[in-house]
């Protein structure tokens, strides 16, 4: 499964290559980041020619590469991709909640955690919908839809629609989009 991932994400820079001399829209660009024990993490981005969104939590650029890693920036703010199973809490089994990275907003409990078995923390819906927004996300010759954290605008990943009942949907984040707390450490007014 490991390697269907890094064929799929190598055609994906072949595609995005032939597109890009091709097509007057902005190219897609991949980049290679991080060989290490976790293997290669493959980052896709794209130029978005959507209006930005005015979120409450706001930051320059600068700022925001202040309190990132480099990897969080890469995924938040630049809408990367981390590989599936080589990532912080696709296996995690602790109870307690996802913030959002950037921000510290609340966005999943481990309570509507399942595994999907595609490799990235899944969950079947956020603690309130009102935590997170909606892009339609073209990349890739594929229409998705893009999860964004709402206080911020942090790129977290992408919901699909199928996942388990009640709401038969799959929230497919990026472990490096979030931070965990555990149960015992999160506070009573959260």
């Amino acid at each position: 499964m490991k390697y269907a991932v890094l064929i799929v994400a190598f055609m994906a820079i072949i595609a995005t290559a032939l597109l890009s001399v091709h097509t007057e829209e902005p190219p897609a660009t991949i980049h290679q980041h991080e060989i290490g024990q976790a293997g290669i993490e493959m980052v896709a981005t794209r130029q978005d020619t959507m209006p930005e969104e005015d979120y409450p939590f706001k930051k320059t650029e600068a700022e925001w590469k202040e309190i990132l890693t480099s990897k969080e920036y890469r995924i938040l703010r630049e809408r990367g991709t981390e590989l599936p199973y080589v990532n912080e809490y696709d296996d995690n089994k602790r109870e307690g909640i996802y913030v959002c990275g950037g921000c510290g907003q609340k966005l999943y409990s481990s309570e509507h955690k399942y595994d999907s078995g595609t490799g990235w923390p899944s969950f079947w819906k956020p603690v309130a919908d009102s935590l997170v927004g909606e892009r339609e996300d073209n990349s890739f010759f594929m229409t998705r839809i893009e999860i964004v954290c709402s206080n911020c605008g942090g790129h977290l990943g992408h919901v699909f629609d199928d996942g388990p009942q009640p709401t038969g949907l799959r929230y497919c984040m990026n472990s490096a989009a979030m931070d965990f707390i555990p149960k015992d450490e999160v506070s009573a007014d959260e």
